[in-house]
């Protein structure tokens, strides 16, 4: 059957990509990286966060890839607005380095996961994949660690004292509980399935419902909610 403008060699619609950094060069080289893929396309790039906001509007894409340090507005206060605004697209903060504050914000303001500007392309690739399918974090230890050093060191701006227990926290069975847990651990879902002997399939729902009753967005704003709530607190901070 003749493939279809636009489509990947399984018939898929490709993963929209949104580009989002001041540097013009960085931008020309991640486009270069994922236009070589079949089954990702870049629909768009912005310089800034107030251009960001608007093409997310516009174009609708599934992933924006997007810088913290720009002028007009940054990355941190883009990411707080698309994701107030409800739209779909999976954001993944660039940053220079892993322990970063700004990449911490970004995650804080809805970002889906994070990355270095210098990753290799192969997980570049793989990171976009694994954000967009909603069911992965990307770098979960380095993601650990990041929110070992803001969280549990007590170096969040404004962050004095560990929150009361959540209220919604009660709503959560046991076996929710743990898996959430798991997931804060940084184990991805074919390990949980294994430390709990359960289906892929099962743990899956349970995602989704943890997701639903703790109104959170994606696995990462889970990890973030069980380390600013004192759920989680890494037995080992060296990562």
């Amino acid at each position: 059957m003749e493939r279809r403008q636009g489509e990947d060699v399984t018939g898929n619609a490709p993963i929209k990509v949104l580009l989002v950094d001041d540097q013009p060069l960085l931008r020309m080289g991640f486009r270069l990286i994922l236009e070589g893929e079949e089954d990702l396309e870049v629909v768009g790039e912005a310089s800034d966060g107030a251009d960001a906001v608007a093409k997310v509007a516009e174009l609708e894409p599934d992933v924006v890839l997007m810088d913290v340090r720009m002028p007009a507005m940054d990355g941190i206060e883009a990411t707080r607005r698309i994701t107030a605004s409800e739209s779909a697209a999976r954001i993944i903060i660039l940053t220079t380095f892993d322990l970063d504050e700004y990449a911490f914000s970004g995650l804080q303001a809805g970002a889906s996961a994070f990355l270095l500007k210098d990753v290799a392309p192969s997980e570049l690739v793989h990171g976009v994949r694994l954000v967009a399918s909603g069911d992965a974090v990307v770098a979960p230890r380095v993601t650990q660690r990041l929110l070992e050093t803001y969280v549990r060191g007590g170096k969040v701006p404004g962050h004095v004292s560990a929150p009361a227990r959540d209220p919604l926290l009660e709503e959560l069975t046991p076996r929710e509980t743990e898996i959430l847990e798991a997931i804060a651990s940084g184990l991805s879902n074919a390990e949980i399935a294994h430390k709990f002997f359960l289906s892929e399939a099962t743990v899956k729902t349970h995602v989704r419902r943890i997701l639903t009753k703790l109104h959170l967005r994606d696995r990462v704003q889970v990890v973030v909610y069980a380390y600013e709530t004192g759920l989680v607190i890494p037995s080992n901070p060296d990562y």
